[in-house]
């Protein structure tokens, strides 16, 4: 995966560290360097912003620095490595410290077609590993087919559905389920959503409302790894709604660019909670970004 990124990434590295002597950097060093790298990270989907900031990041490392010959690629890279781990320098998610209110409520977020109730489905495999009960509530109300899909991965899993008619409130589908679970003793409750864009201003009101009345523990951002840079567009408008918590990228198996994870963590300075790396439900990545960056490097 992020075959593209990987290989513009270690040409340029290589070509910054061939052309140090043993004498100080300077700011003109770096710019060339991402004179020569940025049309390679921009055709990866890595966000303009992304790349300016990585800039700073590279130049206030290496500036002023005397670099011999044969440790200049080493001294480079692990720059640029630096530069690349502050982008997801976010605190992770403690999910065993959320957990210790019982009902914890996670919701998730994200347009249609994202993964939202795969991942959600993902999410509670992995949480039955570590031996937590849970309910779903079925908040899409809006989509047609939308409470049946969920309802076939919670047979899957074995899982109880929370559910009521099409069109009904979303807000109270999740208060019932949260009151459920707080009446059997159940650990958690997954909230499924209706997709929406930024744009549909009803439905964001209702998303709205859905975090006013239940104050979730975890506001989840569910994105398409393969949409690009509008990745960065999704996590500002939905952060500046109803805030995010954190972030899911789907697809990762078969997104050979990769820039739209590092876009979109950069964008609202929000953790990944999980890679999606496939369809089935023990197809996720925990995010560990130092293992991503060396990854890519």
């Amino acid at each position: 995966m992020f075959g593209f990124l990987k290989k513009r990434l270690k040409e340029e590295v290589k070509q910054l560290a061939k052309k140090v002597t043993v004498r100080e950097l300077d700011s003109g060093d770096v710019d060339k360097f991402f004179a020569d790298t940025e049309t390679g990270l921009l055709q990866a989907n890595v966000a303009v912003e992304v790349i300016d900031a990585l800039k700073a990041s590279l130049r206030k490392s290496l500036e002023k620095k005397e670099i011999k010959r044969g440790s200049a690629e080493t001294i480079v890279r692990d720059a640029f490595r630096k530069a690349l781990l502050e982008v997801f320098d976010a605190p992770a998610i403690d999910m065993e410290q959320l957990l210790k209110k019982k009902p914890a409520l996670i919701v998730f977020l994200g347009f249609n077609g994202s993964g939202k109730t795969t991942s959600m489905a993902k999410l509670a495999s992995w949480l039955q590993e570590q031996k937590h009960t849970m309910v779903f509530a079925a908040a899409d109300t809006f989509r047609a087919a939308s409470i049946e899909q969920l309802e076939h991965h919670a047979e899957k899993l074995g899982i109880k559905v929370v559910r009521h008619q099409y069109k009904a409130d979303p807000a109270a589908v999740i208060f019932d389920a949260v009151k459920h679970a707080e009446a059997q003793g159940i650990d958690v409750v997954l909230a499924d959503t209706a997709g929406r864009t930024h744009i549909n201003a009803n439905l964001i009101d209702e998303l709205k409302k859905i975090v006013r009345v239940n104050t979730p523990d975890l506001k989840v951002l569910v994105i398409d790894s393969l949409t690009g840079n509008d990745a960065v567009e999704q996590a500002k408008a939905y952060d500046a709604a109803v805030g995010v918590d954190c972030l899911v990228l789907t697809k990762v198996d078969v997104n050979e660019k990769g820039g739209a994870i590092l876009s979109a963590a950069h964008a609202i300075h929000k953790p990944i909670l999980f890679l999606g790396i496939g369809q089935n439900y023990k197809d996720v990545e925990l995010f560990d970004r130092e293992k991503f960056v060396d990854r890519l490097l």
